[in-house]
């Protein structure tokens, strides 16, 4: 990758929209860049105030307290001693009918709040999830790139586009980038392929259907001759479909 190619990545790198490859490449770069690394924090700093501050995950008291509060109101009027008059009468089936109604509007609060808090831990839990699963990768993908041993590969792909394999025989391991010029139909998708000679191809992974790009860690390329993409049908193929291969990166 060029200067010029790297000083081009402030922007994507700020907003996190880079591949493995190119983040590990840009934050090599920027360490001896200041004015890339002035440009990226004012970048980060502008995104953040434009970010949706207003969301909050409601108190785990809301329900208790809700409820608590319709056990201590009163639900009927005081007892009278002499029997009450058509205007009194009229009067407490009002308020039966808006302590009622009190009622249930404080027990329908109550389950809103509750059904809320509970959506939105699960979107907290499942959000906590997903970085811990991204900080896993990252340090796994420094780790492949940061290899001694480490070997980078690239190949073009027909109609446009490249395929990068960085590799490392110590980590056992690829870092894999794909970006296609056109992506493939809605119903077929990128597979990828590990081919050692004399032996049959093994997928080595497969992209969403109808996506143009990807960086993934793919275990147990070094040691293959061939690194191949081929278009197939959405959910995948057993064997590469010879007319379909749009890319082979040769491994030795």
């Amino acid at each position: 990758m060029t200067t010029t190619d790297i000083h081009a990545l402030v922007g994507a790198y700020a907003l996190d929209a880079v591949d493995d490859l190119e983040r590990a490449a840009f934050e090599r770069h920027i360490v001896a860049c200041e004015g890339c690394r002035v440009e990226v924090d004012e970048l980060r700093e502008t995104a953040s105030r434009l970010a949706d501050s207003t969301w909050s995950v409601p108190p785990p008291k809301l329900r208790t307290d809700v409820l608590a509060a319709i056990g201590r109101t009163r639900q009927l009027p005081p007892a009278e001693s002499a029997r009450p008059g058509p205007d009194a009468r009229a009067a407490v089936s009002r308020w039966r009918r808006f302590t009622a109604g009190a009622a249930a509007a404080g027990v329908l609060a109550a389950g809103a709040g509750a059904a809320t808090w509970a959506v939105q831990e699960q979107r907290v839990r499942e959000k906590n999830t997903a970085v811990a699963a991204a900080q896993l990768r990252e340090a796994r993908t420094q780790a492949i790139l940061a290899a001694p041993d480490l070997v980078v590969r690239t190949a073009p792909m027909t109609g446009g586009g490249r395929v990068t394999v960085a590799s490392s025989a110590l980590q056992a391991a690829s870092v894999v980038s794909l970006r296609a010029e056109r992506a493939p139909a809605a119903d077929r998708a990128f597979q990828l392929w590990t081919i050692r000679d004399g032996a049959a191809p093994v997928s080595a992974g497969l992209l969403p259907a109808g996506e143009a790009s990807a960086a993934q860690i793919v275990n147990g390329v070094p040691g293959n001759d061939v690194f191949a993409v081929s278009v197939e049908p959405a959910a995948g193929s057993a064997q590469p479909t010879p007319d379909q291969i749009v890319a082979k990166v040769p491994l030795i």
